[in-house]
């Protein structure tokens, strides 16, 4: 999240109490673990250091069925780290949702995507009545890309980091 927002990720660095070396090591030890020859499934791994899940919810995707596994986050105690598990619980997407019950943002322009304030489907469903919405390809596996149609017409793209709000590109031509 540093890339789009430094200022974001110091400010809850200090919030939390984590200094920069802390910061490092912990982010050194989570890509030693992700990229490990004998690396674990992606629900184990987030077992292993955020604990059990709060809750596990069986989905339907077209005709496969898939399983939700969410975890609390101490940063944002409105949203969860959703895992979502197919069939022989291969990964299919690891992002952040808004929590069961917890309200998201008021999303009527583009100047009320605030960084760090709304997750992938908030946007998509607060944009899709402007016009097509479409996921895009991401940067890599924690980043994705969303194409809207703003209230005035105009093409952008949302950058999200673990589907959270990052920035509003303008959409290429």
């Amino acid at each position: 999240m540093a890339d789009h927002q430094p200022g974001l990720v110091e400010d809850a660095r200090i919030a939390m109490g984590v200094s920069l070396t802390d910061m490092r090591e912990v982010n050194r030890r989570w890509q030693a673990m992700v990229r490990s020859p004998r690396a674990r499934g992606a629900v184990e791994r987030y077992r292993s250091v955020l604990g059990p899940p709060e809750a596990v919810v069986r989905r339907k995707a077209g005709d496969l069925e898939c399983e939700a596994t969410q975890w609390r986050v101490p940063l944002w105690p409105d949203l969860r780290l959703e895992v979502i598990t197919g069939p022989g619980g291969v990964a299919w997407n690891e992002w952040l949702v808004r929590a069961p019950g917890a309200a998201g943002p008021v999303l009527t322009s583009a100047a009320d995507l605030v960084p760090w304030s709304a997750t992938v489907d908030e946007v998509a469903g607060a944009f899709g009545k402007f016009g097509p919405v479409r996921m895009l390809d991401g940067a890599a596996p924690t980043r994705a890309r969303l194409a809207v149609t703003l209230p005035g017409g105009e093409a952008r793209v949302a950058e999200f980091t673990w589907g959270l709000f990052q920035e509003l590109r303008e959409a290429p031509r």
